[in-house]
């Protein structure tokens, strides 16, 4: 169950990651709230996987999928470059979680 926390913490990482953009400097109300309660959803997901798996393993793939999540909808929605050198960096970043994940012990 705790890779599933570690995954949706992840998502939710990218939520608020996406979400800071859309909040204007915090100044519009409602992205602020929901980015904020993404924030808090998060990090509180985080927190129950760390019950189990190791920390530097969980924090790796928690900013891992967080990161190719927010790059993947920058592209898709914020018009962000998608050159063939940046994709490459991101597929390693992948490559990287898939071995945390296959080599941890949890």
């Amino acid at each position: 169950m705790a890779w599933v926390y570690l995954f949706l913490a992840g998502l939710f990482e990218i939520g608020w990651a996406i979400g800071l953009k859309y909040t204007d400097g915090f100044t519009r109300p409602v992205p602020t709230v929901l980015t904020v309660a993404s924030m808090v959803v998060s990090l509180g997901l985080l927190g129950l996987a760390l019950k189990t798996l190791p920390l530097g393993t969980a924090y790796a793939i928690w900013t891992g999928v967080g990161t190719v999540g927010t790059v993947i909808l920058g592209i898709a929605l914020l018009g962000e470059s998608a050159q063939l050198t940046r994709l490459a960096c991101i597929g390693l970043i992948v490559v990287g979680i898939a071995g945390l994940k296959l080599v941890s012990a949890e």
